[in-house]
C-alpha cells in the first residue's frame, strides 16, 4: 500500500508540473483540495482578487490542458497511477464511490487529501470516468471503458426504477434477474454510487425506506425484528442493534424499551418480549385476548383450546391464562371444562 501511495503522489506531482503558472497550480490545488479542504470558486476568486467566473474559466482551461497531456502521454507518472486505480476498480465491480476506492487503494481509512488526489487524477486520466457528487450521486470513479459519466448515471437510475417498481427491497440475485449485467457484483457497484439507494443485510432498497436505511431507534428495532422473524426480549433487541451494521447504534436498553412501548408496530406478548403487529399479534391484556378468541368462536371452547390459542399470540405461562379465565365478569363456565363470554349485565 505504501507503493500505491508513492505512485499516486508522483502522478499528482507530475501532473501539476504540466501547469506552468503558479496561479493556475494554486487554483487547481485549492479546487480539488490537494493541500486541504476544497474551496469554492468564490473563495479562490477572493483570494486571487479575480471574479468567480474567471476562476471557473481558468479551471476548465487547466483541466483541458491536462486531458490533452494525458492523451498524448506527456505525464509519464500517470500511467502507473491509472493502472493501480483500474486494477482496484476491476475488483470492486468497475465503478466505486471515491471514498471506498481510496480506502482500498491506501489499505486504510483514507484522508480527505488522499481522496482529493485520486479525484484529481481521475478527472483527466483517459482510462477513468468521474461522477461528481450532487443530490443524487456520491463522488465516484469508474473505468472509462465500462461507460461514460452519463452511462453510469443511467444505469444507476435503472436500478432505482426497478426497485421502486418492486415496492420492497431486493437482493442482488433478484435484481440480476431483472437487469442485464455480467455479474451481480456489477449491479452492487452501480447501486452504491446512487444516493437514492441504500443497502442493509444483503438487500437493496430506496434510501427513504426504513427497512434498508433506518434513521431512528424505532426503525432499527423494526429491522431487527423483521430480520429475526421471531419475538424478542427488549434486551436482546438492544444487543442486536449494538452488533449491527447500523450507522448509529449506541443506544441504551432503556431507550429501546421506551420506543417499543410507544410504537403501534410492536406488541408486548410476554415479560419484556415483543413481536410485530404485522405478524398478526394485537395489543391487549390476556383477558382481552381470551375475549377476542371466544367472541370469534361460534361455540363454547374448552380450557385447553383457549390456552392453545392464547399461546399462539402471547408468550406467557399457562397458569396466567387460567387465572384470567376465572374472571366471572368476563367469562362464563358452562360445565367442567368449557367457557363462553359472560352475558352483559
Amino acid at each position: 500500500m505504501e507503493q500505491n501511495a508513492e505512485t499516486l503522489k508522483n502522478a499528482i506531482t507530475g501532473s501539476l508540473k504540466i501547469i506552468d503558472q503558479d496561479r493556475e497550480r494554486e487554483i487547481i490545488s485549492r479546487r480539488f483540495g490537494l493541500k486541504g479542504g476544497r474551496e469554492t470558486l468564490e473563495q479562490i476568486g477572493e483570494m486571487l482578487s479575480i471574479t468567480r467566473e474567471r476562476v471557473r474559466q481558468l479551471e476548465k482551461a487547466i483541466l483541458i490542458r491536462l486531458q490533452i497531456s494525458a492523451e498524448e502521454n506527456q505525464i509519464p507518472e500517470l500511467a502507473s497511477a491509472e493502472k493501480i486505480l483500474v486494477r482496484n476498480l476491476t475488483e470492486m465491480g468497475r465503478v466505486a464511490r471515491l471514498s471506498d476506492l481510496a480506502d482500498k487503494v491506501y489499505g486504510k481509512a483514507s484522508s480527505d487529501s488522499e481522496r482529493a488526489g485520486i479525484h484529481f487524477i481521475a478527472t483527466f486520466a483517459k482510462n477513468l470516468t468521474v461522477v461528481e457528487e450532487n443530490d443524487r450521486y456520491y463522488a465516484s470513479i469508474g473505468i472509462a471503458e465500462y461507460g461514460s459519466t452519463l452511462v453510469l448515471k443511467e444505469r444507476a437510475e435503472e436500478i432505482v426504477s426497478v426497485i421502486r417498481a418492486n415496492k420492497k427491497p431486493m437482493t442482488l440475485d433478484e435484481l440480476d434477474n431483472k437487469l442485464n449485467y455480467e455479474h451481480p457484483d456489477h449491479i452492487k457497484a452501480i447501486a452504491s454510487i446512487s444516493k437514492m439507494l441504500a443497502t442493509l443485510n444483503g438487500v437493496w432498497g430506496l434510501a427513504k425506506w426504513p427497512s434498508v436505511n433506518p434513521k431512528n431507534i424505532r426503525d432499527k428495532i423494526f429491522v431487527i425484528l423483521e430480520t429475526k422473524k421471531e419475538p424478542m426480549h427488549f434486551s436482546e433487541i438492544a444487543k442486536e442493534i449494538a452488533d449491527s451494521n447500523f450507522k448509529r447504534k449506541n443506544v441504551t436498553v432503556q431507550a429501546i424499551h421506551n420506543e417499543l412501548i410507544k410504537d403501534d408496530r410492536f406488541v408486548l406478548i410476554g415479560r419484556g418480549i415483543y413481536a410485530l403487529s404485522n405478524w398478526g399479534y394485537k395489543k391487549g391484556t390476556i383477558s382481552d385476548i381470551i375475549k377476542s378468541i371466544l367472541d370469534k368462536s361460534s361455540a363454547p371452547l374448552t380450557r385447553e383450546e383457549i390456552v392453545k390459542q392464547v399461546l399462539r399470540v402471547r408468550k406467557v405461562k399457562e397458569t396466567t391464562i387460567l387465572l384470567n379465565l376465572q374472571n366471572k365478569k368476563l367469562f362464563k363456565k358452562l360445565d367442567k371444562n368449557s367457557y363462553t363470554l359472560a352475558e352483559a349485565e
